[in-house]
């Protein structure tokens, strides 16, 4: 969703948004993540969610715990680049689909 303008997503995934990123901010300021710290923290912002989505964000946090859902988040890093060209310094001399010249021809 980070490259995703907010005005973009559905209803649900910027109640989502909204439930997560208070729940960091919660949880950052060594703050209790409860539904209505929640939700206060999302009216405090000009916002609104449904209301069922603090008390699930809430009850999933209590269960698997915030640091942990910060750990299986944080995993996720970008995807391993394309392969070199043919060629490239990263080929090592020899190496099968390493080529010395034009067409991988030596």
């Amino acid at each position: 969703m980070a490259n995703v303008p907010a005005s973009a997503l559905s209803k649900e995934q910027q109640d989502e948004l909204l439930c997560t990123y208070s729940a960091l901010i919660l949880h950052d300021d060594g703050a209790e993540i409860t539904p209505q710290a929640m939700t206060n923290l999302i009216k405090a912002a000009g916002c609104s969610v449904e209301g069922y989505w603090p008390m699930l964000m809430a009850k999933m946090i209590g269960n698997v715990g915030m640091d942990n859902l910060i750990k299986m988040g944080s995993g996720a890093g970008g995807g391993g680049g394309g392969g070199g060209k043919r060629g490239s310094l990263h080929s090592p001399a020899g190496a099968v689909g390493a080529s010395n010249g034009p067409g991988g021809v030596s």
